[in-house]
């Protein structure tokens, strides 16, 4: 459930973009993740810091995106995002004492020290991974519209926003261009949530299978305070 509670902004701005467009559901997700943001607060009196940044994010190139009419901004912010995630937890690493998954689940689970840092890096991993992937799809839309944008000149710029083919680009190659510019805007958005949904998914049932056996030997492993020398190198080896 907490899932699919952190893809809502997402699931609607893929309702809402199936319905009414880009822009609109552009104006949606922000919404929904001042919303969020709004019924933490309201519910628990704090919200979690990565989630303000989302939310923040969403709303400054969400709010771009619609002032300039220019849906580059709301495409490239999960490119961001991530990126964000990404540096948080590489310099938690580093700083605070602990990585930050283990200050999120350090109370549900017992790691020894060096199996909490190299999850924290397979999340890192796993963010720029997912940023990246995202940026390969806007970059795969952003060559298609080019080339429609090269082959009608003369086309107004709404039309590359909006991209009705029937309406705006009636020529042979420019119509067929823009179906496949469309083609690409669509792949996107449906890489922005079944795509990154399901690599959640997967990265979280892997994280699950690689953690099993820490788990599982947990009762067996001291505590981290009367630890011998030794451990830390043992699970080191066994990792």
């Amino acid at each position: 459930m907490k899932l699919l509670y952190d893809f809502l902004p997402i699931i609607l701005f893929f309702a809402a973009y199936k319905v009414a467009g880009i822009f609109v559901a552009t104006a949606v997700a922000v919404v929904a993740a001042l919303a969020q943001v709004g019924f933490s607060w309201f519910r628990h009196r704090r919200v979690e810091p990565l989630h303000l940044a989302s939310a923040s994010l969403i709303a400054i190139l969400g709010g771009a995106t619609l002032l300039l009419h220019d849906k580059s901004f709301i495409m490239w912010k999960p490119t961001l995002v991530y990126a964000l995630f990404a540096s948080v937890f590489a310099a938690s690493q580093f700083l605070g004492g602990h990585p930050l998954i283990q200050r999120a689940l350090g109370s549900q689970l017992q790691l020894p020290p060096p199996v909490w840092r190299r999850l924290g890096w397979m999340w890192v991993v796993f963010f720029l991974a997912c940023g990246a992937a995202n940026a390969g799809f806007v970059q795969y839309y952003a060559r298609a519209e080019n080339a429609l944008r090269a082959a009608a000149p003369e086309a107004p710029e709404n039309a590359f926003d909006d991209l009705d083919c029937n309406a705006d680009f009636s020529g042979g190659t420019a119509r067929a261009l823009c179906e496949r510019a469309e083609s690409r805007e669509n792949l996107w958005v449906n890489f922005k949530l079944f795509g990154l949904m399901a690599l959640t998914v997967l990265f979280i049932i892997a994280q699950s299978l690689w953690l099993a056996r820490y788990v599982e030997d947990g009762d067996d492993r001291p505590d981290d305070d009367t630890a011998g020398p030794g451990e830390e190198e043992a699970c080191s080896t066994r990792s």
